[in-house]
């Protein structure tokens, strides 16, 4: 078997394994059972309690010629719809149903196993240490619970943005989340209801106020969830609100959260209702210096394969925030994929294998700063 179709058929067998946030255990024993066949060092992290995850963090390391440098894949999707099936149309994967491949974050993962494959016994021009994270699909918490200072590089690279290969992502944003629920008063809505305190018309003037959607090149907000009441004929007593605020300026990120908050205590109070909120910072912004040597090495290694390097600023956010955030040097990699999270996510297979290359790239790249 020619190493591109190994990596190929393991990358469908990986999303054919389920792996939802908080269901890791299958895919991270697939995981580190193969490493551990090809004598890779390693093993799984403490962090599946804090992490609120089925496993650990699993890391490995091939030591290299000179110096580390770490690649990072995370092992969790987001919830399928059914049973995963893939098939190959066109030179292209895609889910056999409706829900989705798990490109999202499996391609990487592939990508990183085949790498351990390649060198295991023979050794890189620079040493690879290996992160597959858990939990990253709700709130980045295996990365948060990685001991940082347990890793033997100085810098890394995530591979996991869902756009062409040559982009990096310098910046990214600071995500703020918001949990509003109005509490009013049931009461029958034919025969009683000025008795009533209306919940859910309290959270539609809250959203109505609010400054939805791009609200500069940098910032944006929105409202995801509304949920409440329990019939037609009952003037709803509760209705929670979930909404976001983003920013690669933290600070702004904060100011429109904050927004957001006065909207809701402002039409709670207009309507008689009383408001409970919770604002949670799930990751933190970030842009790469101009000097990083991430970044140098990104660019180096796709233009070495043939890729344009292309700097970004990404509204998303990724395993990459938890690790700067830490005070580790980490930067955001596309992989390839495309409509992640969606049943029309898919990958074409010489973008699997390109991924392969220019982490090999990457590893040459960075032997020669070392």
């Amino acid at each position: 078997m020619s190493d591109d179709q190994r990596l190929l058929d393991r990358f469908v067998r990986l999303c054919e394994t389920p792996s939802p946030t908080g269901s890791e255990r299958a895919v991270a024993d697939a995981v580190a059972g193969e490493l551990r066949e090809l004598g890779v060092e390693g093993g799984e992290d403490g962090a599946a309690e804090e992490a609120r995850a089925g496993s650990g963090n699993l890391i490995a390391r091939i030591p290299g010629r000179a110096g580390w440098v770490m690649l990072c894949a995370h092992l969790d999707t987001v919830p399928e719809q059914g049973e995963i099936g893939v098939v190959l149309e066109d030179g292209v994967y895609r889910s056999r149903g409706e829900t989705i491949l798990g490109a999202d974050n499996k391609a990487a993962v592939a990508v990183l196993v085949e790498l351990a494959a390649r060198h295991a016994a023979d050794p890189p021009p620079v040493g690879i240490e290996l992160v597959f994270t858990v939990a990253e699909e709700d709130g980045l918490r295996g990365a948060k619970a990685l001991d940082i200072g347990s890793l033997r590089s100085s810098y890394g690279f995530v591979l996991d943005h869902a756009s062409p290969i040559g982009e990096i992502a310098v910046a990214a944003p600071t995500y703020q989340r918001l949990a509003a629920e109005f509490v009013g008063r049931e009461a029958h809505s034919g025969i009683r209801p000025e008795d009533g305190r209306n919940a859910i018309a309290a959270a539609a003037a809250a959203v109505a106020e609010m400054t939805l959607g791009r609200l500069d090149a940098e910032t944006t907000a929105n409202v995801g969830v509304i949920e409440g009441g329990t019939a037609t004929n009952v003037v709803p007593g509760r209705c929670r609100i979930e909404a976001e605020a983003r920013s690669i300026d933290g600070p702004r990120a904060g100011q429109t959260i904050g927004a957001m908050v006065d909207a809701c205590t402002w039409a709670a109070g207009e309507r008689h209702c009383d408001l409970d909120v919770e604002v949670t910072e799930i990751f933190r912004s970030y842009r790469m210096r101009p000097n990083s040597t991430a970044v140098a090495v990104a660019k180096e290694a796709l233009a070495s394969c043939g890729h344009e390097p292309s700097e970004i600023t990404t509204g998303g956010g990724s395993d990459a925030n938890a690790f700067r955030a830490a005070g580790f040097e980490a930067i955001l990699l596309a992989n390839g994929t495309e409509a992640n999270h969606t049943p029309e996510e898919r990958v074409a297979a010489r973008r699997i294998v390109e991924m392969l290359d220019v982490s090999e790239a990457i590893l040459a790249k960075a032997a020669q700063r070392c």
